[in-house]
């Protein structure tokens, strides 16, 4: 451990010594240059802000926000060695605040000596809110840059007050091509892989997108010494497909569930079953699906299909009854259903207005004629005087004003002409149409008490 009050300045940590010979297959195919980065040229090429920063000799503090296995620890450690500044990595899993101290107090002395600190931080998003301020003052007085990765999206996952401080750059996923110039690398280095080409394009398939997945398949391969080469079906026995990357209570759980809903919005019955499909097989529970179909038969179907809100019930008593795998059929049953529908939101805006206008105005009195009066105080006050009781007049219709006197009656509900609701709208048009004609002079209903 070096003395923080020493002499000595602390020793630099390089970032580009090359692996053993018995290192991991990734670890040796590690990129030595930026130029050597694998799918991520719109940040590393020349027209990036990785690549702009580089050329211009100037890091700024940045955050790389993107999935697993797409470079972010690779891109961090050649950064410091294209800019000559002192590279220090440290790990949110495994440090604290006392190796955090001791990170900061280094980069001081080095700083001294005219030798700039650039920090990375991996899984940054592990630290708390209270550590993440702590990077604030060094960060602000240029004792370290700042260079951390998180597959969380750091908008939900780091303090504003960093965030403003850093710049967010986004990896993408590895493409097919990017995935094919791996493998193609590992190939270079340790032979033609024993697959047939289709249990090639397989593998490269199977890594979604996941480059040092992708890298660790590859050396399983080489380490079976296999006698000949694996077709696609021998491919899959041999080897454990990929586990999709989705974490329940984080960003992948939001994005997927936007997208189902985004789906069936937008009535494509295809994608809404391909993302319900995204979560179901990736372990998300069923009943929390069941729960936003039901709430999505509400908020977006609403009366244009009343059948909806059942469909979706049944579904979750079905699945409830039958559990899995044989009750998540009721579940795309109830899905299917909920895409092809006619689609209102007519009811959801009814119940926003309807709850601001509660707000705004909750301390009126509805009018005493429609109030019930069970004690003799109440009916002599007017409590329930002059009600017309509805079923005795002309259609059940007395046409009365239930409104409170100092407020005017509003529209909150305003049906759509699509589905049922074309036929509320018909009810509701011909309620007011008598409305009206009651309330006019010589048109009152007749009266009579409860």
């Amino acid at each position: 451990m070096a003395d923080l009050f020493g002499n000595d300045a602390p020793a630099r940590q390089s970032s580009s010594d090359a692996p053993r010979d018995d290192a991991p297959l990734a670890d040796r195919l590690r990129p030595r240059a930026l130029s050597e980065i694998i799918g991520q040229d719109h940040l590393t090429g020349a027209e990036g802000a990785i690549g702009r920063m580089v050329a211009a000799g100037k890091l700024s503090s940045m955050i790389l926000w993107g999935p697993p296995g797409t470079g972010k620890t690779s891109i961090a450690r050649l950064l410091a060695d294209e800019v000559s500044m002192r590279f220090v990595s440290i790990s949110a899993v495994f440090s604290g605040v006392a190796d955090l101290k001791k990170a900061f107090a280094e980069a001081d002395k080095m700083a001294s000596a005219g030798q700039r600190t650039l920090l990375f931080v991996d899984e940054i998003h592990r630290f708390n809110r209270a550590q993440q301020d702590g990077f604030l003052p060094f960060v602000e007085r240029g004792t370290v840059t700042l260079v951390g990765a998180t597959t969380e999206n750091p908008s939900f996952a780091l303090n504003a007050a960093l965030l403003s401080r850093a710049q967010v750059l986004i990896l993408e996923r590895l493409d097919h091509t990017a995935l094919e110039a791996l493998i193609t690398r590992a190939e270079e280095l340790e032979g033609p892989l024993p697959l047939t080409p289709n249990a090639r394009a397989a593998l490269i398939g199977h890594a979604d997108g996941d480059g040092r997945f992708l890298l660790g398949q590859a050396e399983t391969l080489y380490n079976a010494s296999l006698d000949k080469p694996l077709d696609p079906a021998a491919l899959g026995a041999f080897l454990q497909r990929r586990v999709a990357v989705y974490d329940k209570d984080r960003d992948g759980h939001y994005n997927l569930i936007s997208a189902l809903h985004k789906s069936l919005r937008g009535s494509d019955p295809q994608a809404s079953l391909y993302y319900m499909a995204r979560m179901l097989t990736a372990g998300e529970e069923p009943l929390y699906v069941l729960r936003r179909l039901v709430r999505f038969a509400s908020e977006d179907i609403g009366l244009a299909d009343p059948q909806a809100l059942t469909q979706c019930l049944a579904a979750k008593d079905a699945y409830e009854f039958l559990g899995s795998p044989e009750g998540e059929l009721a579940i795309v049953q109830a899905c299917l259903y909920c895409a092809t529908a006619p689609k209102s939101n007519a009811a959801y805006a009814a119940q926003k207005a309807a709850f601001k206008a509660a707000r705004e105005t909750g301390s009126l009195m509805p009018p005493a004629n429609i109030l019930n009066a069970p004690t003799k105080l109440m009916k002599d006050i007017g409590y329930g005087a002059g009600y017309a009781y509805d079923h005795n007049s002309d259609e059940g219709f007395s046409g009365d004003n239930y409104w409170p006197q100092d407020m005017a009656p509003q529209t909150f509900y305003e049906p759509v002409e699509r589905g049922f609701e074309r036929k509320v709208r018909e009810r509701m048009e011909y309620w007011d149409r008598l409305r009206a004609q009651r309330q006019r002079p010589g048109g009152a209903a007749e009266m009579q008490d409860e």
